[in-house]
Formats: C-alpha cells, structure tokens, sequence
C-alpha cells in the first residue's frame, strides 16, 4: 500500500483493537489464569429439566442430522454417545483457511473459492471406544441434550451393569469434558486425529496433532485422561484406560489467530499446541465435579434469565422421543404440543449460548460441521443468514451473546475500509459507485475471517450489518456499546453518501421531483440489476435512521448527521405497483423476477425495519405489502420460513405465523426441508441437505415475536398469538427494545399482567388489545401493570 494509505489503515486498525476491549473484547487462543469455582450449583434434577432426547446413539454417516451440539462460543463439537465407538468431532471457530482475497476477477467481483475467500473446517476428530459395549449385552439406552444445565449425556445398562457419560464445553476452563462413571468399570482407548494429514503424537500423558494451513494459520489439538481408579497411560498414538470406575477425558483445539488487523489477523507469540497442553493438562488436574459446577454455573447465568411456558403437553407426547415427537406433531396438525414448542426456543437459546461469546460470530453453520467441505464454506452470508443468526439473542434474555457480531465488524473494518476504497470503483465492477465517489466501506455478499469477502459486491451488506448491530443497543441503551460500533455505522453512512444517485419521479398528481436512489445493485437473490430497488431503499432509511440517534447520542458529526438526514428526506421510498397491487420490489410497476423467491427483500421495512408499521402505515401500502407476502406462499427453506413468520407477526396474522412456526419444526425427510432428528435445520439440495443455523435461531426468534412486539416508544403484547398457546401461558426475560426486559401471564388469549424492567430505558408504552398505559422508570427499576 501506498505509505499514506498504510497509515491510514494502520490508524482504523489501532482504533479497532481499542474498541474489541469492550466486554471483555475478543480473546486469541492463550492461557488463563484457573476460573473461579463455585462451591455448588443449582443442577436442575433429572425429570425436571429441558431436554431432547433419544433412545439410540448417533450414526457417525449421519452426523449432522444426529449427533448433539456442544460448544463455549470458541469451540464447537458434535457428539454421538455410542457406548462402543464414540466420537467427537471438534472445531474452532478461527480455523478457516483463505485470505485477505482482495484480487479481483474479470468482472471486477471478488474470488469465492476454498483457497483464496476460505472455508470454516473441522479441526480434529477424537475417538473414544469401549469393547462389548454393544449389541444384545446393552439395554434402557437413552441420549439427551439437557437444556437447563448445557450438558449431553447417555446412560445404558451393559449386562445389567449402569453407565453414564456426560459431555460439554466449559467457557470457564477452555475444554471439552467427557466424564464417564457407572457402577461397573471402564476400559478402552481413546484416539486423536486430525483433518489434514497430521501425525499424532504422544507423550507426557497426552495425544496431540499440530500443523498449519496454506494460509499459514497455525493449529493444535491437545487431549488427556485421568482416573483415580484403575490405570491410564499412552501407548503410541492412543490412551489405554483399564478398569477404571470413573474416567475423566478432556480435549482443547485452538489456533494463532488473532482479531486484529495490524498483524494480519495473526498472534506470533501464540503456539497453539502449547496452549492446548497447558489447558487440557490444567482442568485434567480439577475434580470432574468441579469442573461441572464451574461450567453449569456460567452456562446457567445466561440459560436461566429467560423461562417460556406456552401450555401444557399430554403424557402421551412426553413420551415420545425427540425425533418422534416432531414427526407426531407436523401428522397430527391437529393436537398442539406445546411444551414441544417452547423447547424448540430454548433450543435456539441454547445454540446461541453454547455459539456465541466472546469469539468470532457463528457462520452458517454456527460452530458446527462435520467435513473440510461445507457448502457455502459455511462463511458469513451478509444478505439474510449472519443477520438472522443475532435476531434471538436480545429478545430471549441473551444480549451479550450478540457482542461477538460487533466485535467481528469492528475487527474487520480497517481492511473492508482499505479494500472498499482501493477495489469498490473498479471500472469492471458493475455495481460501482457512478457518482466517482466512495468513502466508507463495503463488502460482498460472503465474508471470512481475515477481512475478505467473496462472491459479489453487496452494496447494501454494510446497511444490514449496521442495522443488526443497531437492534443491541435498542434493546440495551448501552453507551459503551454504541461507541464500539459507531466507526462501523459512520462508515457505511458516509458509503450512502457517496453512493446516492439522483433521478426523477413523477407523483400520482402529475409533479415531478428530484429523488434519491441507490445504484445498480440486485434485489437478493433474483431478478436484475437495477437502480432503486426497495431492498437497498429501505436498508439506506434504516441506516440513516441509525446514525442520526447515534450522532445525537454521542455529539458527534453534527454536520454528516444533517446532511443524511437531508438524504434521508429525499430518498425514494416504494410505493405499490398499479399492475400487480404488491408492494414494487425494483422501482418498476412489473415484477421481474420470481413471485414465490425464498428471500423477503422487499419487506425489509416491514421486519427487521420499523418503516413499515400495521398501526401506523396507509392501508394501501399495508395491502401491497400483505399482497407480495401472500404471493411469496407458505413454505420454503427454514429460514425463509421463518422470515415469512416474523412478517405475518408483524401484519398481526396469528394463525399464519404460527403454521409457518410449525413449517420449521416439520420433520427432514427424503432430503427435504425441516428440522433433523437433533433439530437442526436442514436446507434441501436436491440430492442431499445442510445444516444451516439461522432458521433454528430465525425460528425461536418468530416464536417470540407473536407474543411480544417492540419497537422504539411501544411495547405491544400478544400483538399474534395463535389459538394454540391461547388458553394459558407465561415468559419472562423478554427483551424489549427501548431498553426494557417484560415478564408476561395471559390467559383466554388475553394480557392479564405484566412487569416491565428498565435495563437503560426510561419511557415507553405498553399495549395490549385496546389497553394502553404510559410507563416512566428510572434505569434498574422496574413496574407490574394488571391488565384488564
């Protein structure tokens, strides 16, 4: 780079890494002083908690449809529970490869390949086996996620004799715990490999891989056992445990990256294998009760700030296994299983706590795959699927999850700003800005870890991003946090500014008037390029909305914030199609593209925006957008089919959000959409399906928005309750925006209490049907409202 440009870029990165300390920042892999350890915990007994659960193990062909997810935010597995031959497949969420990628192809667009953009991949494999423990010597198996607590378990009878193993990811101690204890004794092996080829090493107690990837990251995988009955040692590349009446394993992976621009995204004085010895050696030296009290305790400060009860189920669909249990539910359409439903948002609550802390974001495919291959490169997809992944969090008690999308944008823009203003305007891009202009930055439709995007350039990527960092501090009033993100906001405002072209217009009235409108740029995913489409028109309101609040907030750019709001007033806003009465998708009356298209571009006023209101919005429009809604139908991926819920929530159609709600939870079944047997969500390919994240986290979230609608000064109850959770029901610890938390009991379909708790707000309205009430509190206070 140019020397002035290097320090430039070299000033954005610095004022990034001082912004990553907030919260804790982002933390490379490194060791850490021994967490504090409660002396107790509040475990939630057996038969009381949450759980999915099975009667077999996992079959390792079908990984990813069975096995069960843990994960601390850094690192992920997938666990199947076979008594005889368990494994576990590990990850971490920096272990990508790729690059920077900023050389453009011949259309001026960005790589979008495994070697140059880069791909998430698996980190190692362990393995863990007991001999006989298999076949007509096992019975009374069963497999559970337990929700309340954050732990996987499996008990069985080997000849009569009880066993039990446990599995999580403690964010705590770092590692992976895999306890195994019964009335009989253990003995077996345990094996570690990794996914490129490495040997496996062992000595001093442990197995251990290492190695690095073409891009230079460097990685580690380290694994112990320990027991104070029977005998353990390493024998080559395995750990022979003998007659051991309780074995405790422990695993931890890592590698050398680091959030932070200035060193090309690296830490040179991390060495992850180091790192990985010294954790698993450190909490292989504390009691396994220990380390679980250590980790329920920290999962249950997030877990337990938000409870939902929607009802009551049979004892018949209690019974049922996890896997039948959806299949029943989407047969017999019938008979409503809501504690069934309710689960399924504490799942998603449970994906976002054990995805989601202070690491990297979760991608598509959260922390979890099973291969160096997933489709998309599990990479972050920036028109729909890394948004939605975050729109739980605040609304089901979990705003601090949401910071790592924060920070992983604050961490990024000093190389989206140095490639948006070297590579943006490239005469053979033809989403360029016409206007000559650029400032700010921009990214393409996917992006890695090290500042790169791939595919296409997204020109509307930034005001998205933007407007999912904004809904934390809605719902959080967090100064501190606005600070953090205000670089990443101010940045894609001054790209708007630069961007806007003018054309005219000419009003049902006969007048003309000059209008603003974006450049050429697609309406994700499907028709042409055009120039004012609904999609980018509505992301640059929101934008500018954004950061009027935030320069008013913070007194800062008085003058760039008038003149976005001068642009703002001029932007042209769509209007309804006299030929087809659905709200215009590409400033055109006709409808170019395909009228049932999984993505909802053109609603993106109606959710996540606030322009598009059903109290507040002409009924004309209102019919538009109902109309292009109904035309998209009633079914598609999961997270289509969540977005298309989340809209009829917000038109107030109860029934319709909640058959899409119902749509998600359908069982997958020949490749099909719906959720698999461990509740993931499986996108169709025809011949196969993925897992992809953001409809399960998409899903609980529409859950959520049928019984609570909030935006800036109005907190709306039960504004699409559906007749199936109408007779009875309770939450508490649901977010509001406006910086308010509610808990809310209604019964016969109707509000009858609610207490709403200041988090950082002070004023808002409470509705509920007809009622209204103006609510004042202080910061930390809270009121209770009976409502009649």
């Amino acid at each position: 780079m140019p020397t002035s440009s290097r320090r430039n870029f070299l000033r954005l990165a610095g004022a990034a890494g001082g912004g990553l300390a907030f919260a804790g920042g982002l933390y490379p892999f490194t060791a850490h002083a021994d967490p504090i350890r409660p002396s107790s915990v509040d475990m939630v007994p057996e038969g009381k908690a949450t759980t999915i659960w099975y009667r077999t193990p996992a079959v390792e062909a079908n990984i990813i449809q069975e096995a069960l997810p843990v994960g601390n935010g850094r690192l992920g597995a997938l666990i199947g529970c076979d008594p005889a031959d368990d494994f576990v497949y590990l990850t971490d969420g920096s272990f990508w490869t790729g690059g920077r990628n900023d050389t453009l192809t011949d259309d001026g667009q960005l790589p979008y390949g495994k070697d140059d953009f880069g791909s998430f991949g698996l980190l190692a494999k362990l393995r863990i086996a007991l001999p006989g423990h298999s076949g007509d010597a096992m019975s009374d198996y069963r497999r559970q996620l337990d929700l309340s607590n954050g732990v996987v378990s499996a008990t069985y009878r080997h000849r009569g004799t009880r066993y039990r193993r446990e599995v999580y990811i403690s964010h705590p101690d770092d590692v992976v715990v895999i306890r195994l204890t019964g009335d009989g004794k253990h003995t077996g092996t345990v094996s570690l490999s990794g996914t490129h080829d490495e040997t496996t090493s062992g000595g001093n107690g442990q197995l251990s891989i290492a190695g690095a990837l073409g891009n230079g990251l460097r990685y580690a995988a380290a694994v112990t056992a320990a027991s104070d009955t029977g005998k353990v040692r390493v024998d080559g590349d395995k750990i022979i445990f003998v007659d051991c009446h309780e074995l405790l394993i422990v695993l931890c992976g890592g590698t050398d990256y680091s959030p932070d621009a200035t060193k090309n995204y690296r830490e040179p004085a991390t060495d992850p294998l180091a790192v990985a010895r010294g954790k698993v050696s450190a909490a292989a030296k504390v009691s396994a009760t220990q380390l679980l009290n250590t980790h329920v305790a920290d999962y249950q400060r997030l877990y337990n700030r938000f409870t939902i009860d929607l009802g009551k189920s049979s004892p018949v669909q209690r019974s049922l296994d996890s896997w039948s249990r959806i299949a029943v539910r989407y047969t017999d359409k019938s008979t409503p299983d809501p504690e069934l439903e309710a689960t399924y948002v504490q799942y998603g609550r449970y994906l976002t706590i054990t995805g989601s802390r202070d690491w990297l974001p979760m991608n598509l495919q959260g922390l979890w795959v099973h291969n160096n291959n997933p489709d998309w490169y599990a990479d972050y997809h920036t028109d729909i699927n890394v948004q939605m992944n975050y729109w739980l969090a605040d609304p089901a008690g979990l705003g601090e999850n949401s910071h790592a999308l924060a920070k992983y944008c604050v961490s990024q823009l000093p190389v989206w700003t140095d490639v948006t203003k070297r590579l943006y305007n490239n005469e053979r891009n033809r989403f360029r800005n016409s206007t000559g202009r650029i400032a700010g930055w921009a990214i393409a439709f996917s992006t890695n870890i090290y500042g790169g995007s791939g595919w296409v350039w997204h020109p509307s990527g930034n005001a998205w991003l933007c407007n999912s960092l904004w809904r934390h501090y809605e719902y959080s009033q967090d100064r501190d946090y606005l600070e953090l993100i205000y670089p990443v906001l101010k940045g894609a405002a001054e790209f708007w500014q630069a961007r806007l072209i003018t054309t005219t217009v000419t009003d049902p009235d006969g007048t003309s008037r000059e209008v603003l409108i974006d450049d050429s740029s697609w309406s994700p995913e499907h028709g042409p390029d055009r120039k004012g489409n609904t999609y980018a028109q509505e992301l640059a309101w929101e934008l500018f909305e954004e950061f009027k609040v935030a320069s008013g907030t913070l007194h800062r750019d008085v003058e760039l914030a008038a003149d976005l709001a001068a642009m703002q007033d001029k932007l042209y806003m769509p209007k309804v199609s006299p030929k087809t009465g659905w709200l215009e998708e590409w400033m055109s009356p006709d409808n170019l593209g395909e009228t049932t298209h999984r993505h909802l571009s053109p609603l993106i006023g109606l959710y996540p925006g606030d322009r598009i209101s059903a109290d507040t919005s002409p009924a004309a429009l209102l019919d538009g957008v109902r109309a292009l809604l109904t035309a998209r139908g009633m079914d598609s991926y999961g997270w289509a089919c969540a977005w298309r819920s989340l809209c009829w929530s917000r038109l107030k159609e109860a029934e319709k959000a909640y058959q899409l709600y119902l749509t998600i939870l359908r069982p997958s079944l020949n490749n099909g959409n719906g959720s698999s047997a461990n509740w993931f969500d499986m996108y169709s390919q025809g011949s196969y399906t993925i897992f992809q994240i953001d409809a399960n986290l998409g899903g609980s979230t529409a859950a959520l928005e049928m019984i609570l609608y909030s935006r800036p000064d109005v907190i709306e109850l039960l504004p699409a309750l559906p007749h199936a959770w109408a007779a009875k029901g309770s939450v508490s610890g649901v977010g509001a925006r406006g910086g308010f938390e509610v808990d809310l009991s209604w019964r016969n379909g109707k509000a009858t209490e609610a207490t709403v708790h200041s988090v950082g707000g002070t004023t808002t309205e409470l509705r509920a049907g007809d009622f209204r009430k103006r609510i004042n509190l202080k910061p930390g206070k809270s009121v209770t409202v009976r409502i009649s």
